[in-house]
């Protein structure tokens, strides 16, 4: 049998569960309609009702009702709504999530879904899906739908909207119910162990080598793409403990993060891996660029620097020897307090493509500026730094630097 989870706020959207519930129903689809509102009355019976949704959070519903702040009852209810999930997940009673609404019933509902394993199936319609989704989808895998109109009664646009979220999450939850065999029980599990390795356009070569050599080698490789989301991304699973080591190639969100660049993942990033004690193999790999939206919205204040049009939505700029060196002594701090085996593959010869010989951003004396600050920084510690005399890209290095992960792993293994 494949069950769909229904949450959100009945008193506001109460009628609109309703229809949700019955069509998934005729679908041949269990339900579970969780209640999360808290003021109004609820329109629909519930399955789980807000009271028990508050108690799962460690609270009353009759203290959130009577608090001064609305937003951190908001904020509870959320947290009781993801407990809720957990554990019908926990019981096999959850095969897919489904849940409608504006800004506060989407901040709840992802919430809760963010907390999911990443695979079970999370359809999010919501009227907040055609901006920045961001903050609703972290590092999960949740669908956002844009619901075009408002959430507010069905209607002629809603009906046909709603009736595709209903199909969409019955045929995703079935297929998800009928594979829970086939499944390993958690990420990391399967057969071969996961090794995470980041990667961006303009290091897709040298990565590539890489992956194929562990794919020899019997693992199974992720690549995240360094877009922000995708360095965030690989942080918190690498914190989690699903990879047995980290093939972290391609650091420019940090030097997004410096620069003011569109594409940071944040202070953080470089940073779990190092934590959880993970094997990691670390470069510098287009720490070369910072990355800003289209060409016309270029601070002022890069416009002297050599600008790059990398597509029409992202333009990049050269990073100067002095931010070079910064990011060299940032590097070097990250990986000074990693309490796992540690090791950096400084590719001589250039970051990038745009940073080879030749191209727009080579410019030497900025990245020896970065290599010596990251010796500096590292010297000392456990962190052991090794030079090639490659660019990034050549597929010796990606093979070297494989090789070398794959090494650590086994050290590791055998200590175990």
């Amino acid at each position: 049998m494949t069950n769909v989870v229904l949450v959100g706020t009945l008193d506001t959207k109460g009628v609109e569960y309703g229809w949700l519930r019955e069509r998934l129903l005729r679908a041949g689809v269990e339900v579970v309609l969780v209640d999360a509102g808290i003021m109004g009355e609820p329109r629909v019976a519930a399955d789980v009702t807000r009271a028990a949704v508050a108690r799962a959070a460690g609270t009353e519903l009759s203290l959130l009702r009577s608090a001064a702040d609305r937003g951190a009852a908001v904020t509870t209810m959320a947290r009781g709504a993801e407990a809720t999930l957990l554990r019908l997940h926990a019981e096999g009673r959850l095969h897919g999530v489904l849940a409608i609404g504006g800004s506060g019933g989407t901040s709840i509902a992802t919430r809760a879904m963010r907390a999911l394993p990443l695979g079970v199936p999370k359809l999010m319609v919501s009227s907040m899906a055609s901006g920045d989704v961001a903050p609703y989808v972290g590092s999960s895998d949740i669908t956002m739908m844009y619901s075009v109109v408002d959430i507010a009664g069905i209607n002629s646009v809603s009906e046909p909207i709603l009736a595709n979220a209903v199909a969409a999450v019955a045929g995703m939850a079935g297929s998800f119910a009928r594979a829970g065999a086939d499944r390993p029980p958690r990420l990391g599990a399967g057969p071969r162990p996961l090794v995470a390795a980041s990667m961006a356009g303009v290091t897709t070569s040298g990565v590539d080598a890489a992956r194929e050599r562990l794919t020899e080698l019997g693992y199974e490789v992720l690549v995240f793409h360094v877009s922000g989301t995708g360095g965030r991304t690989l942080e918190t699973l690498a914190g989690q403990g699903v990879f047995a080591g980290v093939l972290d190639l391609t650091l420019s969100e940090l030097a997004d993060d410096l620069c003011g660049g569109i594409l940071t993942a944040g202070p953080d990033r470089l940073s779990a891996a190092g934590r959880a004690g993970v094997p990691q193999v670390v470069s510098l790999g287009a720490l070369d660029m910072v990355k800003f939206g289209p060409l016309e919205s270029l601070p002022q204040r890069v416009l002297d620097r050599g600008v790059h049009v990398h597509n029409p939505s992202i333009t990049v700029i050269r990073t100067s020897r002095a931010e070079c060196a910064e990011l060299g002594r940032r590097v070097a701090a990250k990986l000074r307090a990693a309490t796992g085996p540690t090791a950096v593959c400084v590719p001589l010869r250039g970051l990038s493509t745009l940073g080879a010989p030749g191209g727009p951003y080579h410019d030497p004396r900025a990245d020896r500026a970065l290599f010596s600050a990251l010796r500096e920084g590292l010297r000392g510690s456990a962190a052991r730094l090794y030079d090639y005399d490659t660019h990034i890209n050549d597929p010796a290095f990606g093979r070297a630097a494989a090789d070398r992960l794959h090494a650590m792993i086994g050290t590791v293994s055998a200590a175990a």
